[in-house]
């Protein structure tokens, strides 16, 4: 039976020349910038030997005075940018990572709804850079500096200044200071590099963290917190025997880069399947995924049910029952997973039938007061009629001519150097349809906004190319109830009309919408888009 592209991204395929190459293929044709290498065959290592390290939370080094308002002073955050080391496995030479601070992942941000704060990101990172730069990217240029650096708070409503726009980057020794105000509901954003050109290669390198905002209607919630409240920051990776990151190129000196990466070792919170040791009760699972390429479809190994209670952006409306959930980069799922009843027993957390990390469930008796109540926050509908404008926006590939290679993704058709398009007004509604004419989806993400899904709907992919003629093929599909509630990012899958709704309000300015898959975003997968004002 044939091998689907899903299923190798799954397994641990790459890209390369054209052509899918399965994980036993890997270690004779997977290369680095110098030259092929043999890979570390991540099945071949010892499994839950390893506790699961938990970031720990970044402190301010004092208070300054708010952008917004100079007589309050906020908290000061200096978040250093640096290469360090980092045990992956028992069994695995330390590997060079970039990471923030001292870690990979980067220490934790507490904060909560309208106590804002500033980070000085400050980039100490050595001048070259250990992974394969395509100079033919734009904004990769050989003239550029090979180190460069901006960080995007992923779910952030903040300001054009400080949101993290992918061309004002800045080199070692140099620093930004952005502010946010975290005007918005309790929710587990995520910051990561967000550098034009380079920035899969900056994330592979393991620059992104966790950053949660906490609100009085969660607190009142009565949910597992503290120890009881777990961030997963999961991503896949591939390393060379020597225990050094290995990112792939496309075998052309002049465009290395590679549409899609999947490697075959699964890190969770920067570890190789490792284990968490928990009580005999109810746990939030905090779930991202900060995956390059990878989508995951979690499962408990005793088929367990979990509820999910919030996504991208905030809690649902109601717990969900689900036996799986499935996350494209960039997404969230909040969690919450009854270990009662489960006392002395090992249960995996898996991507379908792949073991990522171990719960062992101690035998000691505990007593619960956390909930899970039947109800959780309103979320209320936006409906149609209050958009003002309804976009048509396509996702397409760029192909070199007789050839079946991508060499580039575009939005709308659009390169990322051309005259911004999408310009709402401010306060406004806006539905934004994504019509996927490729044959993989794409998880699309909006900055600033925060947004619902309203359908999708299958449509003829030939027609549409052919005529630019929209001809459904079925009827609308809502949203699965795991993706009812407020979403900064979702997937707009293959043959379908996405349809998504958003009030732009906040701040007038230039953001960037953009697919997730990083390899996509950093060759033209990404836009800018301008909020105006309409007054």
């Amino acid at each position: 039976m044939a091998v689907t592209r899903r299923e190798l991204l799954r397994r641990g395929g790459i890209f390369a020349g054209g052509l899918w190459l399965p994980d036993t293929l890997r270690g004779i044709l997977h290369k680095t910038g110098s030259g092929k290498v043999a890979t570390l065959k991540a099945a071949s290592l010892a499994r839950f030997v390893d506790p699961l390290p938990v970031p720990g939370i970044a402190r301010p080094v004092g208070l300054r005075p708010s952008p917004a308002d100079p007589r309050v002073n906020l908290p000061y955050y200096r978040m250093a940018i640096r290469q360090i080391e980092a045990n992956v496995h028992r069994d695995v030479p330390p590997t060079r990572f970039w990471g923030f601070g001292r870690s990979f992942p980067g220490p934790t941000f507490e904060t909560r709804k309208d106590r804002g704060l500033l980070v000085e990101w400050a980039n100490e990172l050595p001048a070259t850079h250990f992974l394969p730069i395509d100079h033919s990217i734009h904004g990769a240029e050989a003239g550029q500096p090979e180190v460069r650096t901006v960080i995007h708070v992923h779910g952030a409503k903040a300001s054009p200044q400080s949101d993290g726009y992918p061309e004002e980057w800045y080199e070692p020794g140099k620093s930004a200071v952005c502010h946010y105000p975290n005007h918005q509901d309790a929710a587990m954003l995520w910051y990561h590099d967000h550098t034009l050109g380079i920035n899969r290669l900056n994330v592979f390198a393991g620059l992104a963290g966790v950053f949660f905002v906490r609100d009085s209607v969660e607190d009142g919630l009565q949910l597992p917190r503290g120890k009881y409240e777990i961030p997963l920051v999961i991503c896949d990776r591939a390393f060379t025997r020597d225990g050094q990151l290995a990112y792939p190129v496309s075998g052309n000196p002049q465009s290395p880069w590679v549409n899609e990466f999947a490697g075959d070792a699964v890190l969770v919170n920067g570890k190789i399947f490792p284990y968490l040791e928990v009580e005999p009760r109810k746990y939030r699972l905090r779930v991202l995924n900060a995956a390059n390429s990878r989508f995951f479809d979690f499962t408990l190994a005793n088929d367990q049910t979990f509820h999910q209670i919030g996504t991208d952006l905030g809690l649902l409306a109601a717990p969900v029952a689900l036996n799986n959930v499935l996350l494209a980069p960039g997404e969230r799922a909040d969690l919450v997973v009854d270990f009662s009843g489960l006392a002395g027993k090992q249960i995996a957390l898996q991507d379908e039938d792949e073991e990522l990390m171990q719960f062992r469930v101690r035998s000691s008796k505990v007593k619960d007061t956390s909930r899970l109540p039947s109800a959780l926050r309103p979320v209320i509908r936006l409906a149609e009629s209050q958009a003002v404008q309804s976009r048509m926006l396509t996702l397409s590939d760029v192909y070199a001519p007789n050839s079946d290679i991508p060499t580039a993704m575009l939005l709308n058709r659009t390169r990322w150097h051309m005259p911004v398009t999408e310009k709402p007004v401010l306060n406004s509604v806006e539905i934004w349809n994504l019509i996927n004419v490729d044959e993989e989806t794409h998880p699309i993400h909006l900055h600033l906004v925060r947004f619902q899904i309203l359908d999708r709907r299958r449509f003829d992919v030939l027609t549409f190319n052919d005529q630019g003629a929209l001809h459904y093929g079925g009827p609308a599909e809502p949203p699965g109830p795991g993706e009812a509630g407020w979403k900064d990012t979702v997937k707009a899958k293959p043959g379908m009309v996405t349809r998504i709704i958003a009030r732009f309000e906040g701040f007038t300015g230039r953001y960037v919408w953009h697919c997730h898959v990083l390899e996509h975003e950093d060759n033209e997968m990404m836009r800018p888009f301008e909020v105006v004002d309409g007054a």
